[in-house]
């Protein structure tokens, strides 16, 4: 049947209104053949970027003007910038082996796209944070450390880092060249290891031992040589940690490090080393779960690790802050780190979704991990957010026995092709964040509205801006007036969304 032209011209209309978000279908997935979708001119006082949970709005941009009349809203977020807290320093996933290595295998062309859609300031997310493993992890490659040979003189980075890591990283600071490193080791070299600290007998194993302390000397210079090795391709580190989960024995790759251990590790070795040789990374104690992983009886004395540790000034001057991860315990437990050492900062350095928490269910996860993970941890005083693997394939690799084989990565490409991409809640967590939200930003004080399932913060950019990050968990949408003192405007917040707000003063 031949349709009449204004049905035509209306289909087509509404092609156009609507087919066009940040991702194909819907913003599941993108096939990764056509380019990005052409994006509908938005012009504004206020930039605004939506996801509901439904992906009805799919990181859609869009804009809306300051009002000309009184502001008599009863629903009126009202911002305090003579309030203020932390300066933030960015946003992000990490760039494991396998997260580098499922790059690779992309077209030059589909990787570019994703990697400014994922960490440009102008053509994308504006993504700032990357953690990286300092050897293998159980999203690598192989099982290696940088010196497996003994001896320190036999330091050299390897094949993954060479032909996956550094390569991808360079690619990312070509799109984004203020974009921080974070180094993490689930290891020290296999020579370095005891079985425990009273024997002293070789441990020749991946997986738990601990360091042994007449290898400090050596271990810090591990260290300082894979930071001046990264560096001298271009690659600036800009922290560290000096064990990932250093309470975790049974990891595929680990070393169980106690505070006792952290703290003379760092007090007489890391922190003197990284100093002599003139770097400027920062040391970042930690890095592991809210609770300390006190339900293993080995941990017992383990609470408030940080803590413990800043109690020894000779070590505390060589440490810029800590790290957590939320596998286990609550995120107030920031809130009672940064009261007890308020001139210590915080990380939030890893987090996961995975089959076990419904992972690649934007419905339940898109509310749950900005509640918890991104406006949680922010408004408990983190300077920065890093979420796990940024990449992984749909099943769930490449990873290794004995590590997390039921993880999900912030996106997930088809292996069958390198180009269908399937966004999940950390990749739209930290978007939310890194797009309105930029490094050098103080988070500041907000009034008025406070509805109970909604969730916010507010900040004030260096560059003459504001901006809000507000999720509504409700099933209802609602609007919101948002006031600086000077303007103000509203926006319809959808049920079950996400919006993030930026505006010149």
């Amino acid at each position: 049947m031949k349709l009449p032209f204004y049905i035509k011209v209306s289909a087509l209309l509404l092609f156009l209104l609507y087919g066009f978000s940040f991702c194909k279908d819907g913003g599941k997935e993108d096939n990764g053949d056509n380019g990005s979708d052409p994006e509908i001119p938005v012009k504004g006082d206020v930039t605004l970027y939506v996801t509901t949970n439904n992906r009805t709005f799919d990181f859609k941009k869009i804009a809306v003007d300051f009002s000309k009349r009184d502001n008599m809203s009863p629903t009126t977020l009202k911002l305090e910038p003579k309030t203020r807290y932390q300066t933030m320093d960015g946003f992000g996933a990490a760039v494991t082996g396998s997260t580098a290595f499922n790059l690779k295998q992309m077209t030059q062309e589909n990787r570019t796209r994703f990697l400014k859609e994922t960490f440009s300031h102008t053509e994308g997310m504006g993504q700032s944070y990357i953690r990286i493993p300092i050897g293998c992890s159980d999203f690598s490659l192989s099982e290696y450390t940088c010196c497996d040979t003994p001896g320190i003189e036999n330091f050299a980075l390897t094949s993954e880092e060479t032909e996956y890591v550094i390569p991808i990283l360079k690619e990312i600071l070509a799109v984004n060249p203020d974009v921080k490193i974070m180094g993490s080791p689930w290891t020290c070299p296999r020579w370095m290891k005891v079985d425990n600290l009273t024997d002293l007998k070789p441990f020749n194993s991946w997986t738990s031992g601990q360091l042994n302390p007449a290898y400090y000397d050596d271990y810090a210079e591990y260290f300082v040589k894979w930071i001046q090795a990264f560096e001298a391709k271009g690659i600036k580190i800009h922290s560290v940690t000096p064990q990932n989960e250093p309470l975790n024995r049974g990891n595929s790759a680990s070393l169980y490090m106690t505070w006792q251990e952290q703290r003379d590790f760092v007090k007489n070795a890391l922190g003197p080393k990284i100093t002599e040789a003139g770097l400027k990374t920062k040391i970042y104690i930690f890095d592991h779960n809210y609770n300390y992983d006190s339900n293993k009886p080995e941990n017992a004395d383990q609470g408030q690790y940080p803590l413990k540790i800043y109690e020894d000034e000779e070590a505390a001057r060589f440490i810029t802050g800590a790290a957590y991860h939320n596998y286990g315990g609550n995120k107030d437990e920031l809130l009672t780190i940064q009261q007890a050492r308020p001139d210590k900062e915080l990380l939030f350095t890893e987090t996961s979704i995975g089959t076990w928490n419904d992972g690649r269910n934007l419905e339940v996860r898109l509310i749950d991990d900005m509640r918890e993970v991104a406006l949680g941890t922010v408004n408990n005083w983190c300077k920065g957010v890093i979420v796990w693997n940024l990449m992984l394939d749909t099943n769930r690799g490449p990873n290794r026995d004995g590590g997390c084989q039921t993880c999900y990565g912030a996106v997930d490409i088809d292996p069958s092709n390198y180009a269908n991409i399937t966004r999940n809640s950390h990749y739209y967590i930290m978007g939310h964040l890194s797009s309105v939200v930029k490094p050098g930003a103080v988070r500041i004080g907000t009034s008025g509205f406070s509805d109970a399932g909604f969730y916010h913060s507010a900040f004030e950019n260096s560059d003459n801006t504001y901006a809000v990050v507000l999720l509504n968990s409700n099933p209802t949408s609602k609007k919101i007036t948002l006031d600086d003192g000077s303007n103000h405007f509203a926006y319809e917040v959808p049920a079950k969304s996400v919006v993030s707000y930026r505006w010149k003063k």
